[in-house]
């Protein structure tokens, strides 16, 4: 988007021509501006002093939250201090936060809230493939594809103007969306004759053997491709093969007919040289299975022949501005920059001699995001917390819980630029710059490495987050110039760190991209010209050919039972984002949006005594929402629909279960066993 002058913030936003937007941009997008100047925009740092926050001088707040650090430190040794981050950071700060954990501080409890959203996507490419990129291909390619299936994802809410690259498909009648929810993707792909693939929640493991089953025993296998370009077909099909078509159907409540239909669209459509994907999102990964469940979405697409082809292959759709230049960088507990492992001795040599450091003083990896939260306080655990672009009271699973161990902290340190529901916890807030603040880099879901370049002037006296990890660095006995802030002369030593890793970012610089190069990575050289489509000729296993995992179902961690008879799963709205933090400050979207709500069948709604409007509470094992009830006939009888963007009573992370996926370490929030009953006192 491009900044222009106006509005009530001085400025406003359009759209820009580019290859994934082609000038749209959403609701969201569009009342973006309002947030630069919003009346709750911090401009100073923030003391707690006698339970309140109070304005307080740069100098007095970094000196509390040194003085913090230490005294944490000193009681527990370089683990008493966590710092948390988040995938709308720049690709500089992302890199240097993680470098400031791990030099000024010498922790290895650092993790970020990208653990939350594609870690399960990127456990199974890399057990796939041997390489995690969203989208190994470029955005664009799916314009014309004429078959595409996603799963777990409604783009039309959550990414608007990637819908237009569905458009060739859902034309042509090969748009299918496995969701339990009939949502707007779903009524985009049934308007051009395509399919809804409704699946009961937490069946996405077993739809997908089923489907390959189907695609195996009804002639659709690409056996030429699979003896070429794969590995371990076999054993997979041993797994398949138990998950007969109408078997399946019990599980899943997807119909034969439907499972069927799906897998010849995608078969012919590849046959035919026109394209097919088979894409997934957070609806597949956010479960305590999901890397198993990802990798049977890659087995049935390896099945179809489509990866590594040009005009058809898998990908993952992600949400977050950075999601995909976060995790590439050192923010993740198990990574180094260049999305190397922390564990690999090359890769600590490699790292520690660009940071001018012995490598036995990196340390080793530490806990996930969910571990990491619910150690805070413990005796074990970190003392000490700072979050960098996350509201974990709102958007952590087993919120109440997590919110306990927040208030049990001896420091909390959030860095932010509004009172987030975390912030206004913190015992220091520290106001940092927001997107048209500060220059930089991001890196798209396709691998594509953009620039960021200020707009307007901070207000008041809010600096970049990377002033304040060289001011806190420094203060812990570092070297400034071993923490620049000049985001150029971050980036220059980005490159350097991630030089032979896999995420090579060693030929990006400024001037390539200022002068409108397209880069993604791999760019191992200045005279390269990026890598925009992977695997091609390779993938990037030992023996150059993608990998097929057996997996079977397991189920949810949590089923329903008479108490709790129902599934909730929760999601985003069109004009809401995350944890809401920004979205509920802008008075069009929360309009829009309306008050907290359940999604419901009427019927479902009427056995729990409640009616369309009604004020309502869902409770779980875990802990209770207030919602409004919103009754829709396409909602299964079984599984009701929270939207995870409010605070308070009304947060959904209060239900969600924090089961663990044992690859990723993603929690399972897409189920949870509830029930629905009328707010007592309130007249129906």
């Amino acid at each position: 988007m491009a900044l222009t002058p106006g509005g009530r913030s001085g400025v406003s936003v359009r759209g820009r021509q580019f290859p994934t937007n082609r000038g749209g941009l959403c609701q969201k997008g569009w009342t973006s501006a309002e947030l630069l100047r919003h009346p709750d925009r911090l401009e100073t740092p923030l003391i707690r002093e006698a339970g309140q926050l109070r304005p307080a001088s740069w100098d007095e707040a970094l000196d509390r939250v040194v003085d913090g650090f230490r005294a944490a430190q000193a009681v527990g040794g370089p683990d008493a201090v966590g710092i948390f981050g988040g995938g709308g950071l720049t690709n500089e700060k992302a890199y240097q936060l993680g470098k400031f954990a791990r030099v000024a501080l010498g922790t290895s409890n650092i993790d970020y809230n990208g653990r939350f959203c594609m870690s399960s996507a990127a456990g199974a490419g890399i057990r796939a493939f041997g390489l995690d990129r969203g989208l190994p291909f470029p955005v664009s390619d799916l314009t014309s594809a004429k078959a595409i299936l996603l799963v777990g994802g409604n783009v039309a809410e959550t990414m608007p103007p990637f819908v237009g690259h569905l458009t060739a498909a859902a034309e042509a009648g090969g748009l299918i969306v496995a969701d339990p929810r009939r949502t707007p993707t779903v009524e985009r792909a049934l308007a051009g004759g395509g399919l809804h693939l409704q699946l009961a929640p937490g069946t996405d493991l077993p739809l997908a053997l089923g489907m390959l089953h189907l695609a195996v025993t009804e002639g659709h296998l690409d056996r030429e491709y699979v003896d070429a370009r794969t590995t371990g077909f076999d054993d997979a099909w041993l797994a398949a093969a138990q998950w007969w078509p109408e078997r399946t159907e019990r599980v899943t409540g997807v119909p034969v007919a439907a499972m069927r239909r799906a897998v010849e669209i995608l078969s012919r459509s590849r046959q035919s040289d026109t394209g097919s994907y088979v894409l997934t999102a957070r609806g597949t990964e956010q479960h305590a299975t999901g890397t198993d469940t990802v990798s049977a979405w890659i087995g049935l697409a390896l099945a179809l022949g489509l990866p590594g082809r040009r005009g058809s292959g898998y990908g993952a759709v992600t949400g977050q501005g950075n999601g995909q230049g976060g995790r590439e960088h050192g923010q993740k507990a198990d990574q180094l920059p260049g999305y190397r492992k922390i564990t690999d001795p090359a890769a600590r040599e490699h790292v520690a001699r660009v940071w001018g450091i012995d490598p036995d003083e990196l340390p080793g990896p530490g806990r996930s995001a969910y571990e990491l939260l619910d150690a805070l306080g413990q005796p074990d655990g970190p003392r000490a917390l700072m979050v960098h672009g996350a509201n974990l009271a709102v958007s952590a699973p087993r919120a109440g819980h997590v919110v306990d161990r927040l208030q049990s902290l001896d420091m909390l340190v959030v860095c932010d630029f509004l009172l987030s529901e975390t912030a206004a916890m913190a015992d220091v807030v520290l106001p940092v710059l927001q997107w048209a603040e500060e220059e930089g880099t991001m890196t798209s879901l396709e691998g594509r490495v953009l620039r960021r370049r200020r707009g307007v002037e901070p207000p008041g006296e809010a600096r970049s987050e990377l002033e304040v990890l060289q001011d806190l660095a420094v203060r812990l006995g570092q070297p400034a110039s071993r923490f620049p802030t000049a985001p150029r002369e971050v980036f220059d030593e980005l490159r350097r760190a991630s030089a032979g890793g896999v995420a090579d970012y060693s030929g990006i610089t400024y001037d390539r991209l200022d002068e409108g190069e397209s880069l993604h990575w791999p760019c191992p050289a200045v005279d390269h010209p990026g890598t925009p489509r992977l695997f091609l000729d390779r993938f990037e296993t030992e023996d150059g050919r993608a990998r097929f995992t057996p997996v079977d179902h397991r189920g949810p961690s949590e089923e329903p039972d008479a108490d709790f008879p129902l599934v909730a799963t929760t999601g985003r709205v069109l004009a809401h984002y995350q944890s809401g933090a920004q979205t509920r400050r802008v008075s069009e979207l929360t309009e829009a949006a309306g008050p907290m709500f359940v999604q419901v069948h009427p019927d479902t709604a009427a056995r729990a005594g409640v009616a369309d409007g009604d004020e309502a509470v869902v409770l779980g094992r875990r802990g209770r929402v207030e919602v409004t009830v919103r009754c829709d006939e396409s909602m299964r009888l079984d599984t009701v629909f929270l939207p995870f963007h409010f605070a308070g009573d009304g947060r959904a992370n209060l239900l969600t279960n924090p089961a663990l996926d044992p690859t990723s370490r993603m929690p399972e929030f897409k189920v949870s066993a509830v029930r629905l009953e009328p707010r007592v006192g309130v007249a129906s």
